[in-house]
């Protein structure tokens, strides 16, 4: 599966386009609460264990984009937008959402 924040790819003529795919995930508010028990790991201003839930979530997100894409029989996602929101009353909640067109390309 080829995935690109571009709308075309280098190469590659798309001959069919199968629609937009989504993929989320949500960290929850429990997360936040055990990570500031753990935040001894930051370093030169950088959060580590953050660092580390935020890009597990952002690969279960892309893994779901992954699969929504290839349910659809497309060999590629072109003009992918990877999105971070706070949500949830009390915003104790982080979705990353991505999407992206789904596309067959030879």
């Amino acid at each position: 599966m080829i995935l690109s924040t571009t709308p075309t790819l280098e190469g590659k003529q798309i001959v069919e386009y199968r629609g937009i795919v989504v993929g989320e995930a949500i960290l929850g508010a429990n997360l936040f609460k055990d990570l500031f028990a753990g935040i001894r790991d930051i370093i030169g201003g950088r959060a580590g264990a953050y660092e580390k839930e935020l890009g597990k979530a952002r690969e279960i997100a892309m893994q779901e984009l992954r699969e929504k894409a290839s349910a659809l029989g497309a060999n590629a996602v072109v003009g992918i937008d990877l999105d971070y929101e706070v949500v949830g009353p009390n915003g104790g909640m982080l979705m990353v959402s991505i999407s992206g067109t789904a596309v067959l390309v030879r």
